[in-house]
């Protein structure tokens, strides 16, 4: 049985203020709506951006913020995919990508953190532990957040799980050869797990802050054998895709991986 079902990556930038952010996130939920999308995804750290104090702005997936999400998508019948910040132990939070929307209701912990190119997540940030595959409209649909995506046995255990569809929401550290290997890793992770990617990031900031990974754009969507189905430029912007999982049965035949592969 195959699902058709239209996605909108909302590659925008989150600042400091959370409020003012969830007006970001109205704005571009009401536009995806209207492009007749049911799910918008917005990058990681919408609450506020990296290079700014979490644990003080940390509310549970019960609190105020995620609530004001909620109500954006019951207002205009969407589902949404946000990052916020949860609180973990007394010093760190949780990386969380709330999932709400249509009867849906879920949030993903990030499981790898980015201790890389001189940036040190888990000084701030505790690690998730459990992958999440939900349905949404009929498409099971997996989780991943920035650095996950470097990481091809999640993707390969979120296909396990029976994901068509994996969104990835960021916040991309820029640096030589960064946009490259973002659009190469969103796609090799298509193929890893032959199911579409939708990896969707916050755009180039026009100032950065010091190491904090702030965005550099070029959201993308990948097909299962590893095609640019969309893809937008550093700039912010909406992308708009339709998903038909009818192509899923005839690739897992054609390049059974999850099947094939062996554990060492």
């Amino acid at each position: 049985m195959s699902t058709t079902v239209r996605i909108s990556l909302a590659q925008v930038n989150s600042g400091a203020d959370p409020s003012e952010n969830l007006k970001i996130i109205d704005t571009h939920a009401e536009a995806a709506k209207a492009a007749g999308s049911s799910l918008v995804v917005f990058p990681e750290a919408m609450m506020r951006r990296f290079g700014l104090p979490l644990r003080e702005i940390a509310e549970p997936v019960d609190g105020p913020w995620a609530d004001s999400v909620r109500e954006i998508a019951a207002r205009h019948g969407i589902t949404i995919v946000a990052g916020m910040f949860t609180p973990a132990d007394s010093e760190r939070v949780a990386n969380t990508l709330l999932v709400t929307g249509n009867g849906v209701d879920a949030g993903y912990d990030k499981i790898h953190l980015f201790d890389a190119f001189g940036f040190a997540e888990s000084d701030t940030v505790a690690p998730g532990q459990d992958p999440l595959v939900v349905d949404i409209d009929g498409v099971k649909v997996g989780f991943a957040t920035c650095y996950d995506v470097r990481f091809p046995a999640l993707f390969q255990k979120l296909g396990d799980l029976g994901a068509e569809l994996i969104v990835v929401a960021a916040s991309w550290g820029s640096g030589p050869g960064k946009v490259e290997q973002w659009s190469l890793l969103a796609r090799a992770r298509a193929l890893d797990s032959t199911a579409f990617v939708a990896a969707c990031d916050q755009p180039e900031p026009e100032e950065t802050a010091g190491t904090a990974p702030l965005g550099v754009g070029h959201s993308v969507v990948s097909s299962p054998i590893g095609e640019v189905m969309g893809e937008l430029d550093a700039t912010p912007g909406m992308l708009t895709v339709d998903i038909d999982t009818a192509v899923l049965d005839g690739v897992r035949k054609k390049l059974p991986v999850l099947a094939n592969r062996r554990q060492f």
